[in-house]
């Protein structure tokens, strides 16, 4: 049974894709938006440009995102109690992408030399989204 990741984003779903197509390229697979859904109950006034349903793509990993519930009073921007990985074996593509991601963010931990990996840095974006980035070198060059 395959599990999907689906983000939601608050009401800042396309501002996230653009993000993460600049930062990661990200591919867009899907992109529906609540004027677009074939059920309307789900639309309230000011959700018709809102996405309804997104499937993109980092790499070989899909992911969804949604501004379902974005209108909801208890609607946060922050996620906590998980981190997505990336594992990288050039030290400058994990410069280019912590950086991206450190755009408009916090950095929690630099990207620098590690005791258990050639380099390891915490970022969270602007989104709140956690990313630890891993670099591990080839050790044959």
């Amino acid at each position: 049974m395959p599990v999907t990741t689906t983000l939601n984003f608050a009401g800042r779903t396309e501002e996230a894709l653009d993000f993460y197509r600049a930062a990661l390229d990200a591919e867009v697979l899907f992109l529906m938006r609540f004027r677009d859904s074939p059920d309307q109950s789900h639309t309230r006034p000011g959700m018709e440009d809102k996405i309804f349903h997104a499937t993109y793509r980092i790499h070989t990993t899909e992911f969804m995102a949604s501004d379902v519930g974005c209108m909801d009073e208890d609607a946060t921007t922050q996620f906590a109690g998980f981190a997505f990985a990336l594992r990288f074996e050039s030290v400058d593509r994990a410069k280019d992408v912590f950086d991206a991601l450190g755009d408009g963010g916090h950095v929690l931990l630099p990207l620098a030399k590690s005791q258990f990996t050639s380099f390891y840095g915490i970022v969270i974006d602007r989104f709140g989204i956690s990313w630890k980035i891993n670099v591990v070198e080839n050790e044959d060059e």
